[in-house]
């Protein structure tokens, strides 16, 4: 079969590589469509911290936001899932440890990460193997588009959720990028009022096309209160920002990693008695997300200005845009083309 294989930093290539077969315990997928995140470019270029400690090395598989069709399950799997649409969790946990059967199997020493981590090989790929117990199945009204957006659509939920707000209340999105607008839609559709800070003017427009009016600039940002503030950025200055901007005795959420190291000055936590809370991984958020997609309280699909073939997802890990693509921050992989 096809798959993109990333060979050292800065290169990539399509390569044609054995096929799955599914391990006890496992089912294969005929993968769909998966999607091009942040972490799948810093793979690319080298800049992933786990390259550095070794949790990651060359050549390595790409992609873990996909969807796809069940084509074959393994020993103890069972035959019901054939033929099953089904999307998956990116954080594989050992199944064993104290973390793990106290459902946080996304910290997990010793998990893997589908098409990140320890050799788990990513849905960049005609095909993809994936333990059972971490398959989703599909509503026939989740399409592949919003299909691949579940793993990022599970991490903003949890996001949402960690803000603790009551409809009406407002909240305020540090970020543009396809975690930050799917935190707004998201929040949205639980009667929160959502008001947006992007990069600059350029970074906007994404953001008033799916109809948010409050949208802003540093520097246009009005004096409200914030009853809660979302960082899904990776600017190292806004963690701080955030702290200074959120109103005494309620919630920061961190959910965007910056390249450099950002600080946080705990006196402002505690002086303001302010609730800071990390966000890392879809798993606990990824039925509430299929489900919103499913009864079309949010639509995601705005977010994809394009669905390319894996022969141009090298340059897309390279930061250019396809030809044609829309405003949106999300790039598709149809590996079937």
């Amino acid at each position: 079969m096809r798959a993109l294989v990333l060979t050292g930093p800065g290169k990539a290539e399509v390569q044609e590589v054995e096929p799955p077969v599914a391990a006890p315990g496992e089912v294969v997928v005929a993968v769909e469509r998966a999607g091009v995140c942040g972490t799948d470019m810093e793979l690319f270029s080298g800049e992933m911290s786990y390259l550095r400690t070794g949790r990651s090395r060359y050549p390595l598989r790409p992609g873990h936001e996909w969807c796809g069709r069940v084509t074959s399950v393994g020993a103890g799997v069972d035959d019901d899932r054939l033929g099953r649409r089904v999307t998956g969790d990116t954080m594989l946990g050992c199944g064993r440890c104290d973390r793990c059967r106290g459902g946080r199997h996304h910290v997990c020493a010793d998990s893997a990460e589908i098409g990140i981590s320890r050799g788990r090989a990513g849905a960049l790929a005609e095909q993809l193997a994936v333990p059972a117990t971490a398959v989703h199945l599909l509503p026939d009204t989740v399409d592949p588009a919003l299909g691949a957006l579940a793993e990022p659509g599970g991490n903003a939920l949890r996001a949402v959720r960690a803000a603790a707000l009551e409809p009406g209340e407002r909240l305020l999105v540090l970020g543009t990028g396809t975690i930050g607008l799917l935190v707004a839609l998201f929040a949205r559709a639980r009667g929160i009022d959502v008001h947006l800070m992007g990069r600059d003017q350029e970074a906007l427009p994404p953001a008033l096309q799916l109809g948010f009016d409050d949208v802003w600039t540093r520097r246009s940002l009005p004096p409200l209160p914030w009853d809660a503030v979302v960082d899904a950025s990776n600017a190292a200055e806004l963690p701080a920002l955030a702290v200074r901007l959120v109103e005494p005795a309620r919630r920061v959420v961190y959910i965007g990693l910056a390249g450099a190291p950002s600080t946080v000055d705990t006196r402002d936590l505690v002086l303001k008695d302010v609730t800071a809370v990390g966000v890392l991984g879809g798993s606990a958020g990824l039925e509430g997300a299929i489900a919103a997609y499913a009864d079309g309280s949010v639509d995601a699909r705005p977010l994809v200005a394009a669905t390319i073939g894996l022969a141009e997802t090298a340059g897309v890990l390279a930061g250019r845009r396809p030809a044609g693509a829309g405003p949106g921050p999300k790039i598709h992989i149809d590996p079937r083309r």
